[in-house]
């Protein structure tokens, strides 16, 4: 009970002080938003990414449990959404809602308070596998089309190139300066804190009104998808650590990025916004039933 009060207390409470910061001060929540992801998330990824590939043998593994748990959330979803007789644009709505986790924001502060640092560098490479998903597919899924679009959107985010030059370093065996690593972990620490005020800072702004969809589009995000994934991950022979990352981000709420992925592309803006709204609140009750039941199983130590 310990281990679950301190890796969900931290999180519920940053993300407070965010909600509070935009009631009283009302900051430019895109304008925050991009200097996190543009300035300190980069710093984060790289020098995880680092930690992680230097042991990794578990990295394709991982990757092949995240594509099919994915798959399989895709085709639940949209069979779901088929059999509710949902029109295309709700029904597109409906599916991003279930393959698309808040991995960057509530996803990578949860697996460091919950698991340590190991998770934290195994939570980052999630991260990367779900930015690539949303932004190379998830124009695709909405517009039937633009794959090759969507994979050049996230080519210009910075932490990808992050990924890149951090693999870079590895492969040649080279490392960085010492003031530049001590830079690169001061400003990747940062992240952490930020993501969560800004998490809280989107909710402050987000209409909390909902219906059906949106409590069957969060029990997707949040049931059946840490399901399915704990179910994926432990027949392609995950342990340990790597099935507890999978299956704890798996469980975060509808990401930020669907929404504008479906009013930019042609979903239900509306609806996919309140999905975040809703699926975010309600994952104040679910994480923690997550993280209970890996913490039953001995993830938590």
């Amino acid at each position: 009970m310990a281990a679950l009060f301190s890796a969900t207390l931290p999180v519920f409470f940053i993300a407070l002080l965010g909600y509070l910061a935009q009631r009283l001060l009302k900051p430019d929540v895109p304008g925050l938003v991009r200097l996190v992801l543009y300035f300190f998330v980069p710093f984060l990824v790289l020098e995880q990414i680092t930690k992680a590939a230097s042991g990794g043998a578990w990295i394709g593994r991982f990757a092949l449990a995240y594509a099919l748990t994915y798959l399989s959330l895709f085709l639940l979803a949209h069979a779901l959404g088929w059999v509710l007789g949902l029109a295309q644009p709700l029904r597109k709505t409906l599916v991003a809602s279930a393959v698309f986790p808040n991995s960057g924001n509530m996803g990578l502060s949860v697996a460091l308070f919950a698991l340590g640092q190991a998770g934290l560098e195994r939570a980052v490479v999630y991260f990367l596998l779900s930015t690539v998903v949303l932004f190379g597919f998830g124009p695709a899924l909405f517009r039937g089309g633009g794959v090759l679009r969507g994979l050049g959107l996230a080519l210009r985010l910075p932490f990808v190139w992050a990924l890149f030059f951090g693999f870079g370093l590895i492969a040649f065996g080279l490392s960085l300066p010492v003031f530049l690593e001590r830079a690169v972990g001061l400003l990747g620490s940062a992240a952490i804190p930020l993501l969560l005020m800004t998490l809280g800072m989107q909710i402050a702004q987000t209409s909390l009104s909902f219906g059906g969809f949106e409590l069957v589009a969060s029990a997707l995000r949040l049931l059946l998808a840490p399901a399915t994934a704990f179910l994926v991950g432990s027949l392609v022979g995950l342990r340990g650590l790597e099935l507890a990352v999978l299956t704890m981000i798996s469980g975060m709420p509808v990401a930020v990025n669907s929404y504008m992925l479906a009013v930019e592309f042609g979903g239900d803006g509306p609806r996919a916004a309140r999905a975040v709204a809703v699926s975010t609140l309600l994952s104040f009750f679910t994480v923690p039933a997550v993280i209970w039941v890996l913490g039953r199983q001995g993830f938590l130590g």
